[in-house]
This record gives C-alpha cells, sequence and structure tokens, in this order.
C-alpha cells in the first residue's frame, strides 16, 4: 500500500514540492552561512518525494543552536514552503483519491516550518537510535 500511495504521491504533487524544497535548498546554499539551511532544504525535499513508509521524530541530541536555526528557518523558507503544503493539501482535498494524500501533505507542514532538531526514519523504526 505504501508504494502505491508513494507512486500516486509522487505524481500529483511529491514531484513539485520536491522541486521547491530543491530550488530553496540552491538559493540558501548560495552563501556560506545559508549551507545548513539548504542541507536541511535537501533532506526535507527527499522526505516530501517519497513520504509514505517514513516518520519525522524529534532528535535528542538536539540544542539551542537547532532553535535558532529553527526561527532563521521560518523567516527565510519555512513559511513559503508550508504555504505549498498547504495549497496542494486543499487541492488534494477536493478529489476522493487525494484525501489521504493531503492529510500527508498538511503532516508535512511542521516539518517544513521547523526542520531543524528532526529526523527522517522509517515507520517501522521510529525510535531506532543511529
Amino acid at each position: 500500500m505504501k508504494t502505491i500511495l508513494n507512486v500516486i504521491w509522487l505524481v500529483l504533487c511529491g514531484f513539485w514540492m520536491c522541486l521547491g524544497y530543491l530550488a530553496a535548498g540552491l538559493v540558501l546554499c548560495i552563501t556560506i552561512i545559508g549551507i545548513p539551511f539548504g542541507v536541511a532544504a535537501f533532506r526535507i525535499g527527499l522526505y516530501a518525494l517519497w513520504p509514505f513508509g517514513y516518520m519525522v521524530v524529534d532528535r535528542r541530541d538536539a540544542g539551542g543552536a537547532s532553535c535558532v536555526g529553527n526561527v532563521l528557518w521560518l523567516v527565510l523558507a519555512g513559511w513559503w514552503l508550508a504555504l505549498g503544503h498547504i495549497v496542494t493539501g486543499i487541492a488534494l482535498f477536493v478529489t476522493i483519491i487525494g484525501i489521504p494524500l493531503a492529510i500527508a501533505n498538511f503532516k508535512l507542514i511542521p516539518v517544513s516550518l521547523m526542520p531543524f532538531g528532526k529526523e527522517v526514519v522509517p515507520t517501522d523504526q521510529p525510535f531506532a537510535t543511529r
């Protein structure tokens, strides 16, 4: 079931959302200071490309730098990407087949707003340490 949902997701909105994250990552990587933000955008972009079967968990070792990074991310790119998830989620919610995809889009909003201190893990290993 995960594969079917991922393929439908990829065709309807995953590819476009991934392109948005990649564009944001490239813009943020232009400066040396923006490289950590660009890496976060690439990480979330891959998650937005193929989200079913994975989940986002909080990292235990995240500290104050993650909080500062999240505030800067929110101002620089986070709210634009979250707005993209909201728009595509509403568009998918109109169709019957798109309802689970819309719900997945809405679940991506918190991680698109504050990606630092989060980690993407498979759903069968939510408590695995790396």
